[in-house]
Order: C-alpha cells, then sequence, then structure tokens
C-alpha cells in the first residue's frame, strides 16, 4: 500500500480498500468467464495414475480452460454424466461407453489411449498362477485354492473386466460360501490397499499399480493376456439432452486431447522411468 493510501482518513482507506477488492473479484470474474471450466467426468485410474496433474495444465495453459475432474468408477461417471453432471466423459468400458452414445447421451465416442490389466498377488502365490499369460485360468486357480481375491465390486471398467475374466474362467465367485472372495466397493487405490492388507489377488490396470506405494508383498503374477488389453475413450455429452453441457469447451478439451500435444502429453507421462499409457487417437 502507498504512503498517500496510508495516510487516508479511516473511512477513506476502508473505501479505497473495498473499491481495490470490488476490482479484484471483478477482474478475476472477466478472467474466469473468459476462459471458463469443464467438469470431467472419470476414471480412478487416470486420477489416481497420475496422469491428469500432468496433462491437464498443460491443456489449461493454452486454452485458459480449467478442467474440474470427478474421479469415479466408470459405471458412475457414466451415471453422473446421464444425469447431466458432467461435460466431457473419459472411461475405459467400450461397450458401455457405445450403449451411452447409442442412447444419445454422447456424441461420439473416440478412442484416445491404453494400457493393460495385469493379476497381481501375494509373494507366496497360494494359487501358482505365477508367469501364467492366460487371465481365465489364472482365475480358475484362484478360484479352485480358495485363495483370497479383493474385487472391486463398483461397476468401474476394471470392475467390468474382472466379472467378463471370471465368466471366461467358468467360475463364479458369487457362489463363494468361505469368504475368499471380497468386494469393497471401492476405488482401484483402496482395493490395492485391501489386497495388500489380507495378503489377497486382485485385478488392476498396470498405471495405478505402478504408482501404488503400498504393495507389501504383492507382486505382478499374471500379464500378457491379449484379453487383458485396456482401452480408453473419450465422449463429449450431448448438448441436446442436457442444455446446460458447455459443448465448446468440452470439445475444445477432445481436439487436444486427440490432437498432437496432447497426444503427446500423454506419452511423456512417466512414473519411475515406466510410460503408463499409450496413446492411439485416430
Amino acid at each position: 500500500m502507498s504512503v498517500t493510501a496510508l495516510r487516508l482518513a479511516p473511512r477513506s482507506r476502508g473505501v479505497a480498500l473495498l473499491v481495490a477488492a470490488l476490482t479484484l473479484l471483478l477482474g478475476g470474474r472477466a478472467l474466469f468467464a473468459e476462459g471458463g471450466f469443464i467438469v470431467l467426468q472419470s476414471t480412478t485410474s487416470t486420477q489416481n495414475s497420475g496422469l491428469f496433474d500432468a496433462i491437464l495444465p498443460r491443456f489449461t495453459q493454452t486454452s485458459g480452460i480449467a478442467v474440474r475432474v470427478v474421479a469415479a468408477g466408470t459405471g458412475q461417471a457414466l451415471k453422473n454424466a446421464r444425469n447431466g453432471d458432467g461435460d466431457v466423459v473419459l472411461v475405459h468400458a467400450k461397450a458401455a461407453e457405445e450403449e451411452f452414445v447409442a442412447e444419445g447421451y454422447g456424441v461420439a465416442r473416440h478412442d484416445v489411449m491404453y494400457n493393460d490389466f495385469v493379476i497381481v498377488g501375494p509373494a507366496d502365490d497360494p494359487a501358482a498362477v505365477r508367469g501364467l499369460d492366460d487371465a481365465g485360468v489364472a482365475l480358475r486357480k484362484i478360484a479352485a485354492a480358495q485363495a483370497p481375491f479383493a474385487s472391486r465390486g463398483d461397476d468401474s471398467g476394471t470392475h467390468k473386466k474382472e466379472r467378463a475374466l471370471w465368466e471366461l474362467s467358468g467360475s463364479d465367485p458369487s457362489d463363494a460360501r468361505s469368504g475368499w472372495y471380497r468386494e469393497t466397493g471401492s476405488g482401484m487405490g483402496a482395493t490395492l490397499n485391501t489386497a495388500a492388507g489380507m495378503d489377497a489377488y486382485t485385478l488392476t490396470d498396470r498405471a495405478t499399480w505402478i504408482r501404488f506405494a503400498n504393495k507389501g508383498s504383492l507382486e505382478i503374477l499374471v500379464e500378457g493376456d491379449p484379453r487383458l488389453f485396456n482401452q480408453y475413450g473419450v465422449i463429449l455429452v450431448n448438448p441436446h439432452k442436457h442444455p446446460r453441457t458447455r459443448a465448446r469447451e468440452g470439445q475444445m478439451f477432445i481436439d487436444w486431447l486427440l490432437g498432437p500435444e496432447g497426444q503427446q502429453a500423454i506419452a511423456s507421462y512417466r512414473v519411475d522411468e515406466q510410460q503408463l499409457f499409450y496413446p492411439n487417437a485416430r
């Protein structure tokens, strides 16, 4: 504050401070209105892996548009978007995404990036699945051994994949009566914590696993099955279905994500020198 301002009478100083505060507030609103923001409904894996922390500031710097992420399982993210609570969806369950678009809730679906799922479990591997490259056989052996298994149980993309793999295995864990199969109803990080605490097997996306710190005795035991492929897609919420959708800003984000800058940002994100996601926009 200047010497002149300090010498003002108390009432004058109060008026001056009020004017300054209003100027800052209105200026901030003007800046906010110029760029605006979007709400991105996405999965816990993109959040837990640290990807958004790495790439979203680049988009905001380029566009002036802030991105507010709501991280939930894919099923919940799509449900939120169906209710109009979001502008863009970025999830990983292609059949559910295509249904979302077919029902008119999304404008179009685009491939963005991929990685894979892995089955992790305790180092002593009581079900003897280490080194298998067939996820269905691995799950069948886990069920036969009644070895502890932690499932997300939350209708997420990972949970949808797990259920498909159980069906492939010919085993139905919902019939488990000895308590070896546990549904956490939680995100990937919390489910990995549960698995580590009970020395259980679980299915996880590789990106969250790499970033996860509390591994305990858990190790990657099963990988490399083509059926463990994990594709992510991005969709603009249909403004004709939900007129409040920030369609212009949302499409700008999608165009950036699918374009050279966004794809390079995804490819360059690494943890412990490991690439977590592989861009494959067409």
